[in-house]
């Protein structure tokens, strides 16, 4: 016996009066029925032997999952726990807490029902086929804390045998925030999207997503760093991910070196790596340079730092002005995926989503508001609307 399961079994727990701690005794979220259970009729309709009837017709005809089950409204959060916030590879059980979390996020912001999946295997194959016959239960899979880069693979890949939505928001949950914060920095700025440089620190989930959403809004100018510099085909050292990336980003810019050279007049930082940037490399960015210091609980540049150089500075943390928060996308992307019963999540529903939050901000634009709060009553409905009319718009929307 652990010297900790006393304290469990005797109805307290080992870190009482820690109010984080006290407020996950007994996990964050639990089911409830939606239906009442108040006497033997409501028992004989919810279960046996009135179920038995809704189940022949499924059975006879599936597609009637999306009115007689929770399914349509219901999402899988599945990691392995290999890359779960900044703590790293913590395994399953300890990123539990991370994916109910997650969960609630998703039922508060987005009315969408999510149940915490955590696998205990990193390896590849074996997540793609447990996610697959698990895929009649869901109306979507949300990826989560899945390390780079087989979270690419494994995305890819189970888009292409589903057809539900398949979103990893470390990936397009960061991208779609970002984007839709810098698309007010630069309107702030006086930029246009095709004249701005940018670097983006980190060539993991969220780096690659960035860049691949920034060029899709038509940014071309574009560095990616990792460990070793600049993301450039000139390098012996890429793997397939990063060489795709290169030929998108440095390479049509002969774009080479360190993040030193790389920073060098550039008009956009955005950092998802972690580290610190020297403040005299900081110092030779553009005038009225904007900065996205996004790592947490650390970001790469300080906003005390930051504000020296650059007219807008946004981060990770909700304690400073310009939260890039994935709470603002996800929960109303599913949300937008669902109502229209889409069959994926494209790269217009994300650009959508993007322009329905930076829209959000309107006359209020400054320097310290260039994305809305995560308790903005707006954003869920705008972003799930603006979703919604992408996935008619681009032809994966089956109602």
């Amino acid at each position: 016996m652990s010297e900790l399961e006393p304290a469990v079994q005797s109805g307290g727990h080992p870190f009482a009066g820690d109010p984080v701690f006290d407020l996950h005794v007994g996990g964050k979220m639990a089911i409830e029925s939606s239906v009442e259970l108040a006497g033997a009729d409501e028992l004989s309709l919810a279960y046996t032997p009135g179920v038995a009837r809704v189940c022949t017709a499924i059975a006879e005809n599936p597609e009637l999952t999306q009115h007689y089950t929770w399914v349509p409204n219901t999402v899988a959060v599945v990691t392995d726990g290999t890359a779960v916030l900044g703590l790293g590879d913590i395994g399953p059980a300890a990123a539990m807490p991370v994916m109910e979390g997650k969960a609630i996020l998703f039922k508060q912001f987005g009315g969408v029902d999510a149940i915490p999946i955590c696998l205990d295997t990193t390896d590849t194959e074996e997540i793609i086929e447990t996610v697959v016959r698990l895929a009649p239960s869901f109306g979507g899979i949300n990826l989560e804390d899945i390390s780079a880069p087989r979270c690419f693979e494994i995305e890819d890949r189970l888009k292409e045998r589903l057809d539900i939505p398949i979103f990893h928001d470390d990936q397009h949950g960061t991208a779609v925030v970002a984007l839709a914060a810098l698309k007010n920095a630069l309107k702030l700025t006086g930029r246009e999207p095709g004249e701005t440089r940018v670097v983006i620190s980190g060539a993991g989930a969220a780096g690659v997503a960035i860049a691949k959403i920034l060029i899709g809004a038509g940014i071309t100018d574009i560095a990616v760093i990792d460990r070793r510099g600049i993301v450039s085909s000139d390098r012996s050292d890429l793997t397939p991910v990063k060489r795709q990336l290169a030929e998108i980003t440095a390479d049509r810019n002969s774009r080479t070196g360190s993040l030193a050279d790389a920073m060098k007049g550039a008009d956009v930082y955005l950092g998802v790596s972690g580290g610190t940037v020297p403040e005299e490399v900081v110092a030779t960015m553009a005038p009225d340079a904007i900065i996205f210091a996004m790592a947490n609980p650390t970001p790469e540049v300080h906003p005390d730092v930051a504000h020296k150089y650059a007219r807008v500075v946004a981060t990770g943390r909700s304690d400073f002005p310009n939260q890039i928060n994935n709470v603002l996308a996800f929960p109303g992307i599913f949300r937008g995926a669902f109502d229209v019963r889409a069959t994926a999540i494209t790269e217009g529903m994300k650009l959508a989503a993007a322009d329905a939050l930076a829209e959000l901000v309107g006359d209020a634009l400054a320097e310290d508001m260039v994305i809305p709060g995560p308790f903005d009553p707006r954003v869920g409905p705008a972003v799930s609307a603006a979703v919604a009319e992408a996935a008619r718009r681009d032809g994966v929307a089956r109602a």
